[in-house]
């Protein structure tokens, strides 16, 4: 096995990590404080590529792979997790949905803007009854001809107030079950389209969570996506890619707590000397080290098995479930490790640990990655 990244992929790395550090750093703590969307950074990361990776150049895409996309959510979750997750949906849910499964028109009316950032998309899947359970969908589109009318309530919809495009999971008909559901690109504007309240979230306070109200909202049907009937499985593909982004997000976070504790355990002294050399923080480090390493592997092994065009189902599940456990435990014991200090903003660790409680729960719960996993694991 391979475990050399290309020139390219290193390259991709190293912008991604100057850009966090040179654009994103400046002003995190404050945004995180006033939950403010960072606008002017996601055009700029728009510009620099990052929010088109891996879509078609043909739209304005980068045309790379996974392995440069987890690359460049590590570095930029290091800093800011925030706006790593509007690059994950921009680019795991939205853009490689519609360039996958899209039409030609689709593709040049929708994709092309949101490669480039010029627009932005939001994927709405959850609801207050179903949550990420495609099969219990409430919302409705109503067949009338030639257009749809949509009606229902999506929720914890990331870039909810600020994304142009949505792509909107909802129940054609109920008597199909799975089979009666479809996926519509709707878009900001549009009669009967109403975005709720901000919700006041414990963690990425940075990023924009709306939930959404759909009245009667008339759909053209050339904006369903796919035949009738293809939006469950579209849900499913494109969650089982999300997860691997949300793996990523979750990894970048790990790390950049953990090189925060490992540098200032160099620098605080305790008992004479650095704290690094007492033996009760350098395992702390130690066990961190290893279980971010462990997780590195498990999401570079997905993302190679997406980029090989092998099933990434177990994968993907088995890199964001020990991901974002990993994110948790290293996060806790970076505050740990920082002592009082930790408590306080201004050290970013107490940050990162409200951060990571999240890849916990979106793109599926731990207990949803197990339910994957083990059903794969079981079904020979």
């Amino acid at each position: 096995m391979d475990f050399k990244f290309t020139e390219e992929h290193i390259m991709i790395r190293d912008a991604a990590r100057d850009f966090a550090k040179t654009e994103l750093l400046p002003g995190v703590i404050e945004r995180d404080e006033k939950q403010e969307f960072p606008k002017e950074l996601i055009k700029k990361m728009g510009n620099l590529g990052f929010l088109g990776m891996m879509a078609s150049p043909e739209y304005g895409g980068g045309g790379m792979d996974t392995i440069s996309y987890v690359l460049a959510m590590e570095e930029l979750s290091k800093i800011d997790a925030s706006a790593s997750v509007m690059v994950s949906v921009n680019n795991s849910l939205v853009c490689w949905g519609l360039d996958t499964f899209g039409t030609e028109e689709q593709k040049k009316k929708y994709l092309s803007k949101l490669t480039t950032g010029e627009k932005l998309g939001a994927f709405c899947l959850s609801e207050p009854e179903a949550g990420s359970d495609a099969t219990s969908q409430r919302t409705t589109a109503i067949d009338k001809g030639d257009h749809y009318i949509l009606n229902g309530t999506k929720n914890w919809i990331t870039n909810g107030s600020s994304a142009d495009y949505f792509l909107v999971i909802a129940q054609t008909d109920k008597e199909k079950k799975h089979k009666g559901i479809n996926a519509f690109i709707v878009e900001k504007g549009w009669e009967g389209f109403e975005i709720g309240p901000k919700e006041q979230k414990l963690g990425i306070r940075g990023s924009d969570t709306h939930s959404l109200n759909f009245n009667d909202v008339k759909v053209p049907k050339e904006n369903r996506i796919g035949e009738d009937g293809f939006g469950f499985k579209f849900a499913m593909k494109t969650l089982s890619g999300g997860r691997i982004g949300i793996a990523a997000q979750a990894l970048g976070i790990a790390s950049g707590a953990y090189e925060l504790a490992k540098d200032y355990s160099k620098q605080r002294k305790a008992f004479g000397t650095e704290i690094c050399n007492h033996q009760a923080i350098a395992f702390k480090l130690a066990d961190m080290h290893t279980q971010i390493e462990a997780a590195r592997h498990l999401v570079m092994k997905a993302a190679w098995d997406k980029d090989q065009g092998n099933n990434y189902d177990l994968s993907g599940a088995m890199a964001k479930l020990h991901a974002s456990q990993t994110a948790m435990d290293v996060t806790v014991e970076a505050v740990q490790v920082h002592g009082g200090n930790g408590y306080v903003k201004e050290y970013h660790v107490e940050r990162l640990m409200r951060d990571a409680k999240i890849t916990q729960i979106y793109e599926g719960t731990s207990e949803i990655q197990k339910i994957v996993i083990s059903r794969s694991i079981l079904k020979d």
